[in-house]
């Protein structure tokens, strides 16, 4: 509940005894206050209230006009009615005639007008000042006037003077000016409030906002907008923008529109409108939007409106396998997951590149933003620019309206992995470079870098160090590039793992009630898949594995008894590649196996041959040897 209106009640003598009366009939209406004051003392009465400062000020007289253009509150004026002059008239002349009537200011026409129809001999006389007042009165006694009708002043010195006096103020001229006070109080609480609201929205305001008058005069203020001037709004209020910011000003459109505005080094989208009746001209509303908090606004709606597409299935411990190459592959993966430094995955097509890119993404600080995935070498050059860098509206014919997000800008907060890296074409490598560098991204069209925050994970079947020596593939963008490495093995190589992988495999197609279910249909064949050497790597095993589950569907009436024949009908490359002619030798693999470790840690090097031969304790003679291919 709004507490009730200060009122403070300003006057001496007969006005203040009038007041006194008056008082009990408003408690509980206004906190009434009488202060028996004039002039200059009410005036420093009130000016030093602090927060028990009157909302409403009533007074008469000259008393009144002089508070009227000093104090900062509303005065409200006790005016005598037309009633009260004629029935002080008629006790003054009771009194003693000749009357006078000394009222503040002129006297009103229509009492005049009364006087000069009814032939009353009424001496008239008006004053401004105490000192004026005064005057007023010797005046009249030196004309032979004995009663004189006038506010408590005019009455005080009339009594001094040795003349008969009559107040002229009735309670109920007293009565309108308190009801006049109450209805101004409410009105100004009212205002009061809803400024102290407006107040608290601007200052909870994150932009800069001001709202200016049609002379340039500053209304009101955000809190932002405050800090942007480097003064409180209590300095601001009241006085021209120009005046105080020269440069603030200038920034401020001329007409109601939006620019983008350099203020004191920080770039800001500037807003002005129209404020009221913009036909009146009536002032303006700006606001000052810095463009890089735009920007991140722009980025976390991109990243939290992502699409389901843009999420990971895969952890890392769904990469399958006992063997001890898989486990350190399993363990380096969780170490990178806890940094934020690129990756660079090797491996041949179908080891499970994407997989571990989506497992490192998975268990890193980054799982709750987008995963987005992209085949750089399944679009044309002009294509794959345009979906990985985006393009503004009007780029190139066929571009979408309102432009189109890049896929870097998509996985803004979370991880890019870019598969077959190798195949991306020159000039996009330099494009990327700038990306990992600068962490910000043009699109096509478009002059105005968008800051990014994106990991990069990176995978190749290729040697790119091969590829940089031949001018194909960027040093600088392999060396930003090969910070964090993993190299899968084929699956050649881990052939222990073949018969778990089968089995898992073959269970997730739904046909077998377990994976050892699954392993125990597999038997009869399993020497045929260990011997095998999947060329197509772990994709090639679960291609052959869905076709033995296209057969296990067909003989859903009986068991299906899997036998070598069989799988030589559903698989003949099995058949093909384990004949004494086409199986390699073990001595065979195993150089091939350690020519591709050895070609791992040349990668890791930077091709340094020097280092890399350091490092494995061999010569450079041993380590050029052992990477020249041999005669089968």
């Amino acid at each position: 509940m709004n507490p009730p209106p200060r009122i403070w009640a300003v006057g001496i003598s007969k006005l203040r005894d009038l007041y006194r009366d008056m008082a009990a009939e408003y408690d509980g209406i206004a906190d009434l206050r009488i202060v028996p004051l004039g002039y200059e003392d009410a005036v420093h009465e009130i000016e030093n209230a602090g927060d028990a400062r009157p909302d409403v000020v009533v007074a008469a007289g000259s008393n009144g006009a002089y508070l009227k253009v000093r104090i900062g509150v509303p005065v409200v004026l006790v005016n005598p009615t037309g009633f009260d002059v004629m029935h002080a008239l008629a006790r003054a002349r009771r009194e003693g005639d000749p009357v006078g009537l000394v009222m503040h200011g002129e006297t009103p026409a229509e009492v005049a007008r009364f006087f000069r129809a009814f032939g009353a001999a009424i001496e008239c006389a008006s004053y401004v000042s105490a000192e004026d007042a005064e005057s007023c009165v010797l005046d009249l006694r030196d004309r032979g006037v004995q009663t004189v009708v006038g506010p408590g002043l005019v009455t005080e010195l009339a009594e001094k003077a040795g003349m008969k006096s009559v107040f002229l103020y009735s309670r109920a001229s007293v009565q309108g000016a308190f009801e006049t006070a109450l209805e101004v109080a409410r009105a100004t609480l009212g205002e009061t409030q809803r400024r102290r609201r407006l107040d608290q929205v601007l200052q909870h305001l994150r932009d800069g906002v001001i709202a200016l008058a049609a002379d340039g005069r500053i209304e009101a203020l955000s809190g932002k907008m405050a800090e942007m001037l480097q003064l409180a709004p209590s300095q601001v209020v009241g006085r021209r923008l120009r005046d105080l910011a020269p440069e603030v000003a200038s920034a401020v459109p001329s007409e109601p529109g939006e620019s983008l505005e350099t203020v004191r080094g920080t770039n800001y989208v500037v807003h002005r409108s129209a404020w009221g009746d913009a036909s009146a001209a009536s002032g303006s509303i700006v606001t000052f939007q810095e463009s890089m908090a735009l920007q991140r606004m722009d980025r976390s709606v991109r990243t939290r409106q992502r699409a389901p597409a843009l999420t990971t299935r895969y952890k890392i411990g769904d990469l399958n396998g006992g063997s001890h190459a898989i486990e350190q592959i399993r363990q380096r993966a969780r170490r990178y997951a806890r940094s934020d430094a690129t990756v660079l995955i090797r491996g041949e097509s179908g080891t499970g590149k994407e997989l571990v890119a989506q497992g490192i993404h998975s268990e890193s600080a980054r799982r709750d933003f987008a995963f987005v995935a992209f085949n750089c070498g399944a679009f044309p050059e002009t294509l794959l620019e345009s979906e990985l860098f985006g393009y503004e509206e009007g780029a190139f014919t066929g571009a979408r309206r309102g432009g189109k997000a890049g896929l870097i800008e998509s996985a803004h907060r979370g991880t890019l992995f870019l598969d077959e890296i190798g195949e991306m074409p020159l000039p996009l490598q330099s494009r990327l470079l700038r990306v990992l560098q600068e962490r910000e991204v043009v699109r096509l069209g478009s002059t105005e870098p968008l800051q990014v925050d994106v990991r990069i994970v990176a995978a190749t079947h290729r040697a790119l160090s091969e590829r940089v020596k031949t001018g194909e593939f960027r040093a600088d963008l392999y060396y930003r590039l090969n910070i964090l490495n993993l190299t899968l093995p084929p699956l050649r190589e881990r052939s222990a793992d073949v018969p778990a992988l089968a089995a898992q495999l073959l269970w997730r197609t739904g046909r077998l009630a377990s994976p050892d279910a699954a392993l125990k249909t597999l038997e009869p064949v399993m020497p045929m898949l260990v011997a095998y050497a999947w060329p197509g790597n772990v994709r090639e095993l679960q291609n052959v594995i869905e076709r033995i589950s296209v057969e296990l569907e067909d003989t859903a009436a009986k068991p299906l008894k899997l036998t070598p024949r069989l799988m030589r009908s559903i698989a003949p490359e099995l058949e093909e590649t384990t004949s004494n002619s086409n199986v390699e030798s073990l001595k065979a693999r195993s150089r091939k196996v350690e020519a591709d470790e050895i070609r791992s840690m040349l990668d890791s090097f930077g091709g340094d041959r020097d280092r890399t031969a350091k490092a494995l304790g061999i010569s450079k003679t041993t380590l050029w040897r052992k990477l020249t291919p041999r005669p089968a």
